[in-house]
């Protein structure tokens, strides 16, 4: 079923089949997610994607991937119908964050119970919210999933654009989406630049069983090599992260198990406690990156191919899945009612939405990286200061609490509470 369309139209197509009204290139997380908040708009979708998601079962150790979704993306997930998927599987629950620089002065501890919320998030694997966003989409009878889909090439043009994959498949669209990262060919193609900077530190990620049982706090201390954090994950298993130099980072990962975890527990707080077994360890570079523009006529970018965030507080996911919900808020609305919903008058709304709720984000955490990760006196001080006072400022540090959560703002429709008065 091929929907009513409106606007600037494409060549007809040699198989009508292969004509989609939106294609979606890349089919992780927000590209899923995206496809999901579709469903039902009378739109004819194509989700892109190289690999499928490993399957699930209960025994497998944790990945090393996993993401802090916040409310709001835990009730865009539930309008989409996809949450229910992510449950059933497995997801940790976190009620209280915890950041500190020198114990007893720049300490902070965010409650979710201050706000008379359950909790402040839920650390969920990657793939397991891949999966439950994949189950949800057989489901849907206006979203194909063509994988593996591997582009040997794009042809975009601003009427509607053609994609070739390396099986030989050939798909044409109306509105070409980039869900493809950092590195996103789409963006490349559409001629859309970056402005891109690098942080000195690299982030080694490991997956731990500790000595503690099911935890529901995650933490971060500062130190002037930069930020180690512990993520709760589901049973006594926790995820650790320790951001350091480049040349450090390369060494820690070169130990042996029995070395590196001996090191972690001396270099780490005491709050980490004894560590029982290591699962899994791997590093990746910093960097910051947004593109100069979300859209042209007939393509638009979400996620990572608009936008990379330091991860320090963990919103990259996050605005991502907003992203996705407000391109399918603005596309469903102009379709619905007639207008041409491809072209730039409408794609311009979702990049004046998130463009600049983004930018408030990324220019955030790019100062907390950077004011905190030195051993600058004055700014040491200040630092503590400042922590220490938003432990004190009670409306201050919940107001804090309720932006990060999504539970005041400008949100989409999708990631809404019903009860917006919080």
């Amino acid at each position: 079923m091929t929907a009513t369309q409106t606007g600037p139209q494409i060549d007809p197509p040699t198989d009508p089949a292969m004509f989609y009204d939106i294609a979606i290139v890349g089919g992780g997380m927000v590209g899923a997610t995206l496809a999901c908040a579709l469903a039902g708009s009378g739109l004819k979708i194509l989700l892109l994607e190289a690999r499928a998601p490993v399957s699930f079962s209960a025994d497998q150790p944790h990945d090393l991937r996993v993401s802090a979704l916040s409310p709001a993306s835990q009730t865009l997930l539930q309008n989409i119908g996809v949450w229910p998927g992510v449950v059933q599987r497995r997801l940790c629950p976190y009620r209280r964050m915890r950041v500190w620089e020198t114990r007893g002065r720049g300490d902070t501890c965010f409650d979710s119970a201050d706000i008379d919320q359950p909790v402040l998030g839920h650390i969920v694997e990657n793939r397991i919210l891949q999966l439950a966003l994949w189950q949800r989409i057989e489901q849907c009878d206006n979203i194909r999933i063509h994988c593996p889909g591997v582009i040997s090439d794009i042809d975009y043009q601003a009427g509607g654009s053609v994609l070739r994959c390396e099986d030989g498949s050939r798909f044409e669209c109306r509105l070409l989406v980039g869900a493809d990262g950092g590195q996103s060919r789409v963006r490349q193609q559409a001629g859309i630049g970056v402005h891109s900077w690098s942080y000195p530190q690299q982030a080694l990620v490991a997956s731990v069983r500790t000595a503690y049982p099911q935890q529901d706090i995650t933490w971060q201390r500062f130190v002037a090599s930069g930020p180690q954090a512990f993520l709760p994950l589901s049973g006594s298993c926790g995820s650790v992260v320790w951001y350091h130099t480049p040349a450090e980072v390369n060494r820690l990962g070169g130990l042996a198990d029995e070395q590196f975890l001996a090191e972690l527990e001396a270099s780490f707080p005491r709050e980490l406690g004894r560590i029982d077994a290591l699962l899994g360890r791997a590093s990746f570079p910093l960097r910051s990156q947004y593109a100069l523009q979300y859209v042209k006529p007939g393509v638009a970018l979400v996620g990572d191919a608009a936008h990379m965030i330091h991860p320090l507080a963990g919103q990259g996911v996050n605005i991502g899945l907003l992203d996705a919900a407000q391109l399918a808020q603005d596309v469903t609305r102009a379709f619905a009612a007639g207008e041409n919903w491809a072209g730039l008058e409408v794609l311009r709304r979702y990049q004046a939405t998130r463009q600049q709720h983004n930018a408030v984000m990324m220019a955030s955490m790019d100062l907390l990286c950077r004011g905190f990760s030195n051993e600058v006196a004055p700014l040491k001080l200040l630092r503590n200061l400042g922590l220490g006072l938003a432990q004190r400022l009670t409306p201050l540090r919940n107001a804090g609490m309720k932006f990060a959560m999504g539970l005041s703002g400008h949100l989409p429709e999708l990631a809404q509470r019903q009860d917006r008065s919080l």
